[in-house]
């Protein structure tokens, strides 16, 4: 049964940073597409940022580009979302989600593509 977990949310003021956990199990997260989404009341989710982990490949949303950075830790089969200069526009409900049947078009795919996916992780960033 394939699971994903996030972790490390939380509220912090503008400037802050956070570092995002998705911890994958029932599959190797070693060559997989893994992305981090954001939704917020009212919103569809975006994508903020994803990665094949095979490809070493990324993509990132233009709102959050030089500031925030997805990665992989293939030990401990987790994707992590390091945020910093966080802006209150980032507020919102981040949850991470992950499919093993794309490579090289991982990077281009959007949230409904994506079949497995944990429960999200609030991040509040005040002013």
């Amino acid at each position: 049964q394939v699971q994903l977990q996030e972790s490390g949310g939380g509220s912090v003021q503008a400037g802050g940073s956070l570092r995002l956990s998705c911890l994958v199990s029932g599959f190797t997260a070693s060559s997989a597409c893994v992305g981090w989404f954001h939704q917020t009341p009212g919103k569809e989710r975006e994508r903020v940022a994803v990665i094949q982990t095979g490809l070493h490949t990324t993509y990132y949303a233009a709102s959050v580009k030089g500031r925030f950075t997805i990665s992989h830790d293939n030990d401990e089969n987790t994707v992590y979302l390091e945020m910093n200069s966080l802006k209150p526009d980032d507020s919102a409900m981040y949850a991470c989600a992950a499919d093993r049947r794309w490579t090289s078009s991982c990077t281009r795919r959007s949230a409904a593509d994506f079949g497995y996916w944990g429960q999200g992780t609030q991040v509040t960033v005040s002013s």
